[in-house]
């Protein structure tokens, strides 16, 4: 009796396939990451260690931080930024409508208006309009206001005018960007409708570019605050200024120039918050399913914790 070998070293056809061996995933070690890791706690250690035991009376900074003058001059500092930047958004919509109008003489006058004010320093634009005596000796609104140029151009009027009108240009071609990004037919559709230009910018177009103005001008807003330590050049009396003033009485200037950074952070800060809060709100309309803020992820995992902890008591 004869055994086919071949046959019988052969499996059965139901028997399953053997199954592949597992794969072994080794990680591609980064050695350069580490390295660089090390260098930049390095780096800060030692500029901690500088700071620490440098000649800086470090105390003197939360004796100052709610001194009177300090507020006052950060409260000033709050005021002529939100004044500017209102200024700065209003114009810079008006000039962002104008450059894109057919009419050549608005177009051309925006333009310049753009040109001029993003071409030349604002501290440059300071000094301008708070020496532009030189030129009007007399600001004479007949039946409202007449006086001197030197008793009109306060420091205050003179920050606000020179913040405001500069950032209008920058505002302008933020402005002009969204409005551009709008598509084009949305503009015929809404004239198809029967609506007005003004109409149309109003309910078509401006919804809709705002989700690409917002971004930019929440950076603007920012860095109007830090811009505004400018107008110590114009003698109005701001955070830099109160912090100067303070640090000289008190024999402490740089610890309060240090204060003056803290409070401008904390404000930076806030304003962040408030940026990205705008941000969300208008991104409602191009976002199917907005990403948690970052209180709802801590909410989520304060919340997964505690069922994973009722979940191993039960």
């Amino acid at each position: 009796m004869s055994v086919d070998v071949d046959k019988a070293a052969r499996p059965p056809q139901d028997a399953p396939p053997p199954l592949p061996e597992p794969i072994k995933a080794v990680p591609v070690r980064h050695y350069g990451r580490w390295v660089a890791a090390l260098l930049v706690i390095a780096v800060l250690a030692l500029l901690v260690r500088a700071f620490a035991t440098g000649n800086v009376n470090w105390d003197a900074i939360p004796d100052y931080l709610f001194n009177s003058d300090i507020l006052r001059g950060l409260r000033n500092t709050l005021l002529i930024t939100v004044l500017s930047m209102v200024i700065g958004v209003v114009l810079g919509v008006i000039l962002a409508v104008m450059r894109q109008s057919k009419n050549p003489v608005t177009s051309t006058v925006a333009w310049f208006y753009i040109w001029f004010f993003r071409g030349t320093p604002v501290y440059v634009q300071l000094f301008l309009w708070f020496n532009l005596g030189l030129v009007f000796q007399y600001i004479d609104i007949m039946p409202i206001y007449k006086d001197e140029w030197s008793d009109f151009m306060t420091p205050f009027l003179c920050a606000l005018l020179g913040l405001g009108l500069n950032e209008a240009a920058y505002m302008a071609e933020i402005c002009r960007a969204g409005l551009t990004a709008v598509d084009e037919g949305q503009t015929e559709a809404a004239h198809a409708l029967g609506m007005s230009h003004g109409k149309t910018l109003r309910r078509i177009v401006v919804p809709q570019a705002m989700r690409v103005i917002v971004p930019p001008t929440g950076n603007e807003v920012i860095n109007m605050l830090k811009t505004s330590s400018l107008v110590i050049a114009v003698q109005y009396y701001d955070l830099l200024q109160s912090a100067q003033n303070v640090g000289r009485d008190s024999g402490v200037v740089v610890e309060m120039l240090i204060l003056a950074a803290v409070w401008y952070l904390v404000a930076t800060s806030v304003l962040s918050v408030g940026q990205y809060y705008l941000e969300r709100h208008y991104a409602r309309g191009s976002s199917r399913q907005l990403p948690l803020t970052p209180l709802q992820k801590a909410k989520a995992k304060l919340s997964g914790g505690f069922n994973r902890s009722a979940a191993g008591g039960a």
